[in-house]
Order: structure tokens, then C-alpha cells, then sequence
């Protein structure tokens, strides 16, 4: 069986790396709409600037966790700041319209041991000792 190409809101990712940040602002849903086109300059910098440090192969960093993923990141390994670190995320065409946010959780999942000495009724005696 062949591979379904990816297409975003019927368009493929041809078209969309064609398409200029604004451009793209239009198919996206309305908050992301008006987070792209109130920020598009500080966009198109990023997406410039991290085209340049692929170049000369050095890491993308950032801790703008409310940035709205675009075409021109699709293809990038981005490091998005959780608070402790950056977590690296190479960015595919089903990210687009999300936040680099969604993709670095800054809390961790509780991994619960055992009790410990004297917690519970049947180690408190041992405890006294």
C-alpha cells in the first residue's frame, strides 16, 4: 500500500512551504490566526535565523513555548524550554498550527515508590527502634 501524502486544510506541503507566513495564517483556526498575524515578523525572524543555524549545524533553542508552528520550521529539530531543559523535537507536517508548547511538557509524570519506614501501621514498630 502507498503512503497517504500529508496535506494540511487540502493543502500539500509543497504548496504550504510556498506560502508566506500570512498566507498561511488564513487557514489556521482563529486564536493561532491572530497569534500568526500579530507576531509574523518575530516568525519569519526565527524561521530565518534557524535556517541559518542549520547551516552551520548548530542546535535551535528557544523558550518561546507560544509559538505557533509553521511551514518553514516543518523539517527543523527545534529545543523548546520546559523550565529544566530543552527538549528536542524534530517538527513533521502534523505539528503545524500547534505550540511548540504542546510538544515539551514542563510537568513530569509522578512515579510513586513504596511507603516508607514508618508510613504505615505495619513498619511504625520498626521505626521506634
Amino acid at each position: 500500500m502507498a503512503k497517504k501524502e500529508f496535506t494540511y486544510r487540502g493543502k500539500t506541503m509543497e504548496e504550504l512551504k510556498q506560502l508566506d507566513i500570512r498566507e498561511f495564517a488564513k487557514l489556521t483556526r482563529a486564536n493561532n490566526r491572530r497569534s500568526i498575524l500579530r507576531n509574523f515578523n518575530e516568525m519569519e525572524k526565527f524561521v530565518n535565523r534557524s535556517k541559518v543555524k542549520m547551516a552551520k549545524k548548530k542546535q535551535i533553542k528557544t523558550h518561546d513555548r507560544y509559538m505557533v508552528i509553521v511551514p518553514g520550521m516543518i523539517g527543523m529539530k527545534i529545543g523548546i524550554y520546559d523550565g529544566q531543559k530543552f527538549v528536542f523535537i524534530e517538527m513533521v507536517g502534523e505539528m503545524l498550527g500547534h505550540r511548540l508548547g504542546e510538544f515539551a511538557p514542563t510537568r513530569t509524570r509522578t512515579k510513586h515508590g513504596k511507603a516508607g519506614v514508618g508510613s504505615t501501621k505495619g513498619t511504625r514498630s520498626k521505626a521506634k527502634k
